[in-house]
């Protein structure tokens, strides 16, 4: 017997194994019919499934049918894997890493274009309309270029109006100047400039230095009359001057004075003297010898004839806070009120100096009047409660915080008042009624809750 093939063990021939029956000879290749030991056919497990499918009964299938198995290696393939530094693995030590992916590894502009590429175009445009609000939000009202555009009298018009303040810009050890000075100044000043900056205006500050600034005379507060003039030629551009006294502070900010004042003047400024007169000044005029204007209590009734404006406190004018409008009428007022003449005869006589000269002038001269509008003394020029108080709080004249007055004048200070404590006091609350909504947040909720649980103010 021939030892080619081992002997099947199964009786009568042929192995149990599909495709391993053998014809009797040995040499032929395995039939297509395949039989197992009992000698019925034996199929294969993928071949028997298939015939299963044709049984009119067909097996059910979720093979690329739903949306995560159709986009699986999409989804899977866009997100990231992130490696947890040196500690590897133990099964993929022999890999050294490969496939792994590091954020440290991508710039940032190529993560950032990676999400750019898997957002949809609708999604796209949306972001790019908030980039460009939020853009035009801050250049303008929190970028430097506030200042630019609201100068420009398309947007604003801040050139037109000029500040000037009256400091002492030299003083130290060996003058009158002392550390509580230093102070008012340093906060005056920095109030004045926050605030053109905010508004697109020009801040001159000139030097009221009590020294002899002229060859023949002093004249300590006349000068300010000199400055105007020479703001008005350095500034070509203006229309109006803001006179203010170092002893002044904006208590709001957010009011421009086109807003507060000049978009609705007519409505602000009265002519007739007579709706507060506490000099007693007779007005109008009656003799016949005048025109009509100069004999009308209201002048032309044109409001853009007012070239003076200026408020009045309980003792008559008050040239801490004024307005001054470039014009041909003015230069006439400058030279009048700057005269020798007058100052060398009445300037022993008159206490507050030019301010006694500016109400003489409008007594006796009639084309002053015609030109001059007051205004309501808190709308510029509030006073605090300890600057005429001879018959108590007066609410033409005294700061009310309920109507958040514009402007405060520590007027008369320096005579036995502390002026260092009412500046600091006034610039306190100007900061605490102009807060944010962040600081109103912290202070008003966090702080009070926090002081509330722990007894300890928070350090915000």
């Amino acid at each position: 017997m021939s030892l080619s093939r081992s002997p099947s063990p199964v009786p009568g021939g042929g192995w149990a194994s599909p495709g391993l029956n053998l014809s009797a000879s040995g040499r032929s290749s395995p039939t297509k019919g395949y039989s197992g030991s009992n000698g019925t056919p034996v199929m294969w497990e993928s071949a028997r499934l298939k015939n299963t499918g044709r049984s009119g009964y067909p097996s059910f299938s979720t093979q690329n049918q739903g949306f995560f198995s159709r986009h699986m290696r999409s989804i899977s393939s866009n997100l990231p894997r992130f490696s947890s530094g040196n500690q590897t693995p133990y099964a993929e030590k022999e890999k050294l890493g490969r496939g792994q992916w590091s954020a440290k590894s991508v710039p940032l502009f190529g993560r950032l274009r990676g999400i750019m590429g898997r957002m949809g175009r609708k999604v796209k445009i949306r972001l790019i309309v908030l980039l460009l609000v939020f853009l035009a939000i801050f250049v303008f009202y929190h970028s430097p270029l506030v200042y630019y555009w609201r100068r420009s009298s398309w947007f604003g018009g801040g050139q037109k109006f000029v500040i000037i303040l009256a400091a002492n810009v030299g003083g130290g050890v060996m003058e009158w100047k002392g550390a509580r000075e230093w102070a008012i100044e340093r906060d005056s000043v920095r109030n004045k400039k926050k605030y053109v900056s905010r508004w697109g205006y020009d801040l001159e500050i000139v030097d009221m230095s009590t020294k002899k600034r002229y060859a023949h005379e002093w004249r300590e507060s006349w000068e300010k009359v000199d400055f105007i003039r020479t703001s008005l030629r350095k500034y070509p551009k203006a229309e109006w001057i803001w006179w203010l006294d170092l002893n002044t502070f904006i208590m709001e900010p957010s009011y421009s004075l086109q807003d507060h004042i000049f978009n609705n003047l007519e409505r602000h400024v009265y002519r007739d003297i007579n709706e507060y007169n506490p000099l007693n000044i007779t007005h109008p005029l009656t003799d016949s010898y005048l025109d009509a204007e100069s004999r009308s209590p209201v002048g032309d009734g044109n409001v853009n004839s007012v070239n003076l404006i200026l408020p009045q406190d309980c003792s008559g004018f008050n040239l801490g806070s004024f307005f001054v409008r470039r014009s041909a009428w003015t230069d006439r007022l400058l030279d009048v009120w700057w005269d020798p003449v007058a100052y060398e005869q009445k300037h022993m006589e008159w206490e507050h100096k030019e301010q006694d000269a500016l109400e003489q002038l409008y007594i006796a001269q009639p084309w002053i009047r015609k030109h001059t509008g007051f205004l309501p003394q808190r709308m510029i020029n509030s006073f605090p409660t300890g600057a005429c108080s001879e018959s108590g709080n007066d609410t033409r004249v005294h700061y009310d915080q309920k109507d958040r007055d514009f402007l405060v004048n520590m007027a008369g200070c320096e005579w036995g008042r502390d002026c260092w404590g009412e500046m600091y006091n006034y610039r306190e609350l100007s900061y605490y009624l102009n807060r944010s909504l962040w600081e109103r947040f912290k202070e008003d909720l966090v702080a009070v809750a926090w002081f509330k649980l722990t007894g300890q103010k928070a350090k915000l």
